[in-house]
């Protein structure tokens, strides 16, 4: 009975009858029925590893658009990147926190610019989209909703009428290329921009998930299986998210409720996402005093092992001498690699790579070796 009501409660993509008409496995994920795999994740995972591109629903992340003459100012307050420095068509990663530095939600915010528009006039109100992960998107939205009162700060939640989904790998560029065109094919790694295909807008925005080459397409929910079928048609494979969990672990890629959330202190996981030169914000007395009075206590890092092990996230980790240090978040076993891998946070004295650790599994203790992250990444 209670895999009926929530299967009957989760939400579906725009995509969801193409991801059937192709045979996925469909399965549950934060709220959201998502396609587990399309009947072979080894070849999913081999389409965006060796040679290929691979097409994942990514539907699912929240889409909220900030705009109004006041949106730098109030989104300043908020997060932990400076929005001043954030130029048109580029996007920046950021989180917000509390008012203790701790986590609410990593988030990636784009500066908008329509394909022929200029808002380099003054009095121009930019736009700004804010790409969440599913689970925090909702409270993404409540906290930056409140403020829409306080001046010209206006907030629409967009979720529902898009769709997003990525295409990953080597060839992604050139399928890129062929359908939103070249100018989206040659932008920068933090580059985004929106275009018209068949009369259709599209946001393109450059993005890995996978330690690949990479693009994101957000457009809206009617035109989105026709935009998918020309991926498909084009040479791109549907990849689900049993193999995504791969290939983001192998890049070293941390998921909120997984690898981070409200416990940990920004800058346990998310250093890239923070501006220290900027002025207040919620929390950033606690986020500051972190670096320059010392450090984070705990980091995440990667770890490998020396073959296939069986290891759980939520195990626990130790030192040679049998101190606890951390625990495990993610685990899998890389094909790539050929060994065991795994994301987890450590004390900071333990995070130098090439410290041996030492894991508690169900048959004993199992060697590990600290290593950088990201263990894949071959993202142009």
């Amino acid at each position: 009975m209670s895999e009926v009501i929530q299967q009957a409660t989760s939400r579906e993509s725009p995509l969801h009858n193409k991801h059937r008409s192709l045979g996925a496995t469909m399965t549950e994920r934060e709220g959201h029925s998502v396609p587990g795999s399309y009947g072979d994740e080894s070849a999913e995972y081999a389409i965006v590893r060796e040679g290929g591109a691979g097409l994942i629903d990514l539907s699912s992340r929240g889409r909220i658009l900030v705009s109004g003459s006041e949106a730098v100012q109030f989104l300043n307050g908020l997060i932990t990147n400076d929005m001043k420095t954030l130029e048109e068509n580029r996007w920046m990663p950021a989180a917000f926190p509390n008012v203790q530095g701790r986590l609410i939600a990593p988030v990636r915010v784009v500066r908008i610019v329509r394909a022929g528009e200029a808002t380099t006039d003054e009095k121009s109100s930019p736009t700004y989209l804010i790409d969440s992960e599913a689970v925090t998107s909702e409270r993404v939205f409540k906290t930056i909703e409140r403020f829409t009162l306080a001046g010209d700060f206006r907030v629409a939640d967009i979720t529902n009428q898009t769709a997003q989904f990525t295409v990953q790998g080597t060839k992604a560029i050139d399928i890129i290329r062929t359908l939103p065109g070249e100018e989206a094919s040659t932008l920068p790694a933090n580059g985004a921009t929106r275009t018209t295909w068949q009369d259709t807008d599209v946001m393109v925005i450059r993005s890995t998930h996978t330690g690949e080459a990479g693009f994101d397409l957000i457009v809206n929910s009617e035109h989105a299986g026709n935009l998918w079928d020309s991926f498909i048609n084009a040479g791109a494979r549907p990849v689900g998210y049993d193999a995504l969990e791969v290939l983001r672990i192998e890049a070293g890629i941390p998921r909120f409720g997984v690898d981070m959330d409200e416990t940990n202190v920004v800058t346990e996981a998310l250093d890239e996402a923070v501006s220290y030169t900027k002025g207040c914000y919620v929390g950033q007395e606690i986020i500051a005093r972190i670096k320059y009075r010392g450090h984070v206590a705990k980091k995440l890092s990667g770890l490998v092992f020396n073959q296939q092990v069986s290891v759980e996230a939520g195990a626990s980790i130790k030192s040679s001498d049998d101190k606890d240090i951390g625990r495990l978040t993610s685990v899998t076993y890389s094909p790539r690699l050929n060994q065991t891998i795994a994301l987890g946070h450590l004390k900071y004295d333990y995070l130098a790579a090439g410290t041996e650790v030492k894991i508690s599994s169900g048959s004993g203790d199992v060697m590990a070796t600290v290593a950088a992250l990201p263990f894949v990444s071959r993202a142009g």
